[in-house]
């Protein structure tokens, strides 16, 4: 038997909106998907697990049309859905009153449900969100449904306000395998029984590293093993840059262009500049942000003076008591902020580029 595990697919989500890659984001998020369905068809995958979150929101009828119609291409496959904390299933919504044609389960709100599928002998036990927040530890009372089948829990949650779980208690209950959502970062918590699969698709700056899904193969004797298999389109990066004081503006251009060549340019940076620049240069990478994903620039480099020495000549000036007060940490909570002040401070008292 073998069983693909997806979870946080997020279909409908926009990431990095107002960015100019945002609605090709969109896309890719979709057929990052749609190439799962892909894989099922050419591998004849038994079961396609998702473990909540395929939607950003509650889904409308025609999302699930378009659901329903792609999943009829699956000829051998037995899609089984839990809704999430994301795409919860309200009373009466789209998500409860829809029956699917094609080979596909969602599990209704509110209740654990055991599945049995009798041609392959596996039980699946899950929970579909019916509300956005369970506090509840309602993972570690599920049970598995059916003795002498596979068993496989569907489980989405995690952290304190999204129904937490001990692992350790999960790994007790007696499941063969626990196929887990709503954490973006894949996790495997226990080898070959309990995993996070993550997103398909990271969907904000702050998921760096690559994303993708499970595939599992259970043997004749009821052995799991199980991979874990990186297919997202792009990955977020966070890139830091030294910088010295020779150094022209086009000379760091084209240091964090190479660097952008190097990680990829399909993929979404976040950069961050360091070290010191000379007194007269003002950095601009505008170009670099009209030709590729450049979410953020951070510019923590200083001007090449020592602000010590310059304190030490200025202690009893209107200079040295502006560098202290510039030096105290809380002056203002944003360490950007504070450096791009004294920086343009001290430019202003010592008269950098006046004739």
């Amino acid at each position: 038997m073998k069983f693909i595990h997806i979870a946080d697919v997020h279909l409908g989500v926009k990431p990095d909106r107002g960015r100019t890659w945002s609605d090709e984001r969109a896309l890719e998020i979709e057929q990052s998907f749609y190439n799962i369905l892909d894989i099922c068809e050419e591998d004849e995958i038994d079961l396609l697990l998702i473990a909540g979150d395929l939607y950003h929101n509650p889904p409308t009828v025609q999302q699930l049309k378009n659901l329903d119609y792609r999943l009829g291409k699956l000829p051998k496959t037995k899609t089984v859905i839990i809704a999430g904390n994301h795409d919860y299933i309200e009373e009466n919504s789209p998500w409860e009153t829809y029956e699917f044609s094609s080979n596909t389960v969602l599990f209704p709100r509110d209740r654990a449900v055991n599945l049995y599928f009798e041609d392959i002998n596996v039980c699946i036990t899950g929970y579909s969100y019916g509300r956005q927040e369970y506090t509840e530890r309602i993972l570690e009372r599920l049970r598995p449904g059916r003795e002498g089948a596979y068993n496989i829990m569907l489980g989405h949650g995690g952290d304190k306000e999204h129904m937490p779980f001990s692992k350790e208690k999960l790994a007790d209950a007696g499941f063969d395998y626990i196929a887990l959502g709503h954490i973006h970062k894949p996790a495997h918590l226990i080898k070959n029984k309990m995993c996070f699969s993550g997103s398909l698709e990271p969907i904000d700056y702050t998921e760096t590293g690559r994303r993708g899904y499970i595939y599992g193969e259970v043997t004749e004797n009821g052995t799991t093993k199980i991979n874990w298999i990186p297919s997202n389109v792009r990955s977020y990066i966070n890139m830091s840059i030294d910088v010295l004081p020779d150094y022209s503006n086009a000379q760091i251009r084209d240091i964090v262009e190479n660097e952008i060549a190097k990680q990829g340019k399909e993929n979404i940076y976040r950069i961050m500049l360091k070290g010191r620049i000379d007194n007269g240069l003002e950095i601009n990478l505008s170009a670099l942000t009209r030709e590729y994903c450049i979410n953020q620039i951070i510019d923590k480099t200083q001007y090449d003076y020592d602000i010590n020495e310059l304190l030490a000549g200025n202690d009893n000036n209107l200079l040295g008591r502006f560098i202290k007060t510039l030096m105290d940490e809380n002056s203002t909570e944003d360490a950007e902020i504070r450096n791009k002040a004294l920086r343009y401070g001290i430019e202003a008292f010592l008269g950098v580029g006046e004739e």
